[in-house]
């Protein structure tokens, strides 16, 4: 299947409570999370990308900002919100989530180019992110997205629509959940921003 319309989604609605401070505010090599991932999605050839934000309010350029006033209930109601501000003319979309820094824009090609109706990038044989979902199964992937579970609901229900796309050397899923994992990703990672 040819993908000429394949929307960018970056999920950025948390609080970050362990690490103190919304994701989406966090610096990584002189960049703020949010911006560093929606140059993931767009130069992985997503457009538009839009951007779920939450717990921060912050200015992100060359995304479409949406709010997801239920944010505290946990990703699954980001996921929701995202994939109905979505525009019509997108025939899917590449979710990612604000936290995996070190994920390239390879990685999102490889899951454009892989044609599926439903891909999941892979490491080292794990299943991670990003994820592409065509829009038929929008609705399915929104009404199994509870709490803090996304897509992987609709993928264990699906299993059949599920292709696994290899990203080894194509970046590193690790996320940042705490101060020690963005000092083991950057020590010399500036403080996280505090809350606008």
């Amino acid at each position: 299947m040819r993908r000429s319309r394949v929307a960018g989604l970056l999920l950025a609605a948390g609080r970050g409570a362990r690490l103190g401070t919304p994701k989406a505010l966090v610096e990584y090599e002189g960049e703020r999370l949010v911006e560093r991932g929606v140059r993931l999605l767009e130069e992985g050839g997503c457009h538009p990308v839009v951007v779920v934000l939450g717990a921060a309010t912050v200015q992100v350029r060359g995304a479409v900002v949406v709010r997801n006033p239920g944010w505290e209930s946990g990703m699954g109601s980001s996921l929701r919100v995202g994939l109905a501000a979505l525009p019509p003319e997108a025939e899917a979309v590449v979710i990612a989530l604000v936290d995996q820094p070190l994920i390239r824009p390879a990685a999102v090609r490889e899951l454009i180019a892989s044609g599926a109706r439903l891909a999941v990038a892979t490491y080292g044989g794990r299943r991670r992110n990003p994820v592409l979902v065509s829009r038929r199964d929008f609705a399915g992937v929104a009404e199994l997205a509870t709490g803090d579970v996304g897509a992987r609901a609709f993928m264990r229900a699906c299993p059949e629509l599920v292709t696994e796309v290899p990203c080894d050397g194509l970046g590193d899923p690790a996320d940042i959940d705490t101060p020690a994992d963005l000092a083991l990703l950057d020590p010399q990672a500036a403080a996280p921003l505090q809350p606008e």
